[in-house]
């Protein structure tokens, strides 16, 4: 088995992106598997183009992308994509859309096919805080997510995929407001090899409660 894990760029002006930085830590082999990990640019429609290329360049049963999310405060495995591009600020090519949908005539929404409760489950019981979400946002990384949920949809349906995000890294709220949420690269890489252990031993999710009262 093999599975693709890649992390986007920084943006925004920071100097990291905790996606990329905590993919690099990752063991090359999680649960008997070999893991591949790349970097994705983050602009709107490359990473897709990217991502295909990888997909064909490395054949896997399962991608996870990973991308950050400043402001949580736990490891969000996302549950869902919508097909809305709305970007506050430009990407890294200066690309700004409004109100655009992702792929033009695209099912409004797909859902990870990733186990997500076991995946939580897996994380948390390993001592690192993690949520199911149910927004990936409306920037580059729902952007990758969809377009990679669309791709298993339309032509490799075979493989697994979903999103995971994650805080940003200590070192990026050294000087944003006290209290601002971060976890370190190296428990965000842990995260993720849990994340990988549970895609590994569950084909089909688990059952349990989950959803949102809001």
């Amino acid at each position: 088995m093999k599975i693709l894990v890649t992390g986007f760029d920084p943006f925004g002006g920071d100097k990291i992106n905790p996606a990329f930085e905590a993919v690099k830590l990752v063991p090359d082999k999680v649960a008997g598997t070999e893991i591949v990990k790349e970097e994705v640019p983050t602009v709107f429609g490359k990473c897709g183009v990217i991502l295909e290329q990888l997909i064909e360049k490395h054949s896997p049963d399962a991608v996870i992308c990973v991308g950050q999310a400043g402001g949580r405060s736990v490891m969000s495995i996302e549950k869902i994509a919508v097909n809305l591009a709305e970007a506050r600020i430009p990407d890294n090519e200066n690309q700004q859309p409004s109100d655009e949908p992702i792929i033009n005539g695209g099912s409004s929404a797909y859902f990870s096919s990733l186990p997500v409760k076991a995946i939580v489950k897996t994380i948390k019981e390993n001592g690192i805080p993690a949520s199911i979400s149910y927004t990936a946002g409306t920037f580059v990384c729902n952007d990758i997510m969809y377009r990679l949920l669309h791709l298993i949809e339309t032509k490799y349906p075979k493989i697994r995929g979903g999103f995971i995000h994650v805080p940003f890294a200590t070192e990026q709220v050294v000087d944003r407001p006290d209290g601002t949420p971060a976890m370190s690269a190296e428990t965000i890489a842990k995260g993720l090899e849990y994340a990988i252990e549970a895609t590994c031993k569950y084909e089909k999710d688990i059952s349990g409660l989950a959803g949102e009262t809001h």
